[in-house]
């Protein structure tokens, strides 16, 4: 005998509750300031899109990154790593393209070998993408424990616009039981269509945007829709949540998203970083969760919305339990990330990221 649906047949929820047991982020110490990308391709200094982002150093990566990620979702959730039965890892910015990067940081933190890895992509997206597949193996009863990494080093053509905007960083997630976790996920939609903002075709080393585009029809569209469908489905608003997390490309488009969807300024404060350290792609949402969760008190409610270009959005309905206060302080919070920084010029930046063609 079946059980009958008591909510949208759309949205995602698993048959056995579940949430997040450890998170942890992580963001490179150096960072470029805008105004050195526009001293070197345009000499302005007003106007600029954010105030500096973050680069990673010559011997950082995804897979490093995802790493450190990784050990502080470990050090909040207090289990054994051999408990994951799954290590999955969304970004645009793989290290290799055939060689996962799933399981090198399985093996760093010492899940292997009785566990399941896989990389995601979904452009900025690949990291929510990996936390719906968790909640779907933990949920079925198929694993106690899933961890879910969204990370990236972020490119930008010479000059673009991205440049500026393009970060690093991202987040890390462990979900397992509901009676476990610091924060239950309540439930999850996801809202696509085929719409092409945004792409790189394979051997083209960086991206091609559609310029205004990706604003309308691409970001705005996805996020509403998807929004407003989680809401509508789970009979809450705007008022309903203590905070709210978006996909931050800039300053600009979160900011107005959430206006659209009735949420304040003071709602979205504590997870919008890309003024100072650029968009993390994968790493947006995921990385602006753990700000959020540094700060979350027993009983906040908290929605949060990535997108991907391509085009899609993911959106979670999360509420932060009385587990919460108790293992924030257990691994290094995001703004200590954020306040640990060492400024580095346009020069330093091109070496770091290998922007100058030897050969």
């Amino acid at each position: 005998m079946t059980t009958p649906q008591t909510h949208s047949p759309t949205l995602l929820k698993p048959v056995k509750p579940v949430g997040i047991v450890g998170y942890g982020a992580y963001v490179p110490r150096y960072r470029l300031p805008a105004k050195e990308v526009a001293r070197v391709w345009t000499g302005k200094t007003s106007g600029l899109p954010i105030k500096e982002k973050a680069v990673p150093g010559l011997d950082e990566d995804v897979i490093t990154m995802s790493i450190e990620a990784a050990r502080n979702a470990m050090l909040r959730a207090q289990i054994d790593p051999t408990e994951l039965r799954a290590v999955w890892v969304g970004s645009e910015s793989h290290p290799y393209a055939v060689k996962p990067t799933s399981t090198v940081v399985a093996e760093a933190i010492g899940a292997v070998p009785n566990t399941q890895g896989a990389d995601f992509e979904f452009a900025c997206k690949a990291g929510t993408e990996a936390l719906v597949a968790a909640m779907g193996i933990v949920g079925s009863g198929m694993g106690h424990y899933a961890m879910a990494i969204g990370m990236d080093t972020a490119q930008g053509k010479p000059g673009d616009a991205l440049e500026y905007t393009a970060g690093a960083g991202g987040g890390a997630y462990i979900v397992g039981p509901a009676d476990e976790s610091l924060a239950i996920i309540n439930a999850s939609y996801s809202y696509v269509t085929d719409t092409p903002d945004f792409w790189r075709r394979e051997y083209q080393k960086y991206p091609e945007h559609g310029m205004r585009f990706t604003g309308e029809p691409a970001y705005f569209k996805h996020i509403t829709e998807a929004a407003t469908h989680l809401m509508e489905a789970s009979g809450t608003t705007a008022k309903d949540y203590k905070w709210a997390v978006f996909h931050q490309p800039n300053t600009k488009f979160p900011q107005r998203v959430a206006g659209q969807l009735g949420f304040s300024a003071e709602q979205i404060a504590p997870g919008l970083l890309v003024h100072t350290i650029g968009n993390t792609y994968a790493g947006a949402a995921m990385i602006g969760l753990t700000a959020t969760l540094d700060i979350a008190q027993p009983g906040d409610r908290i929605l949060i919305v990535s997108f991907g270009s391509g085009a899609g959005s993911d959106v979670f309905d999360i509420l932060v339990t009385d587990k919460v206060t108790s293992r924030q302080g257990l691994a290094m919070k995001t703004q200590e990330y954020i306040a640990r920084r060492t400024e580095i010029d346009y020069a330093t930046y091109v070496r770091y990221r290998g922007k100058l063609a030897m050969k």
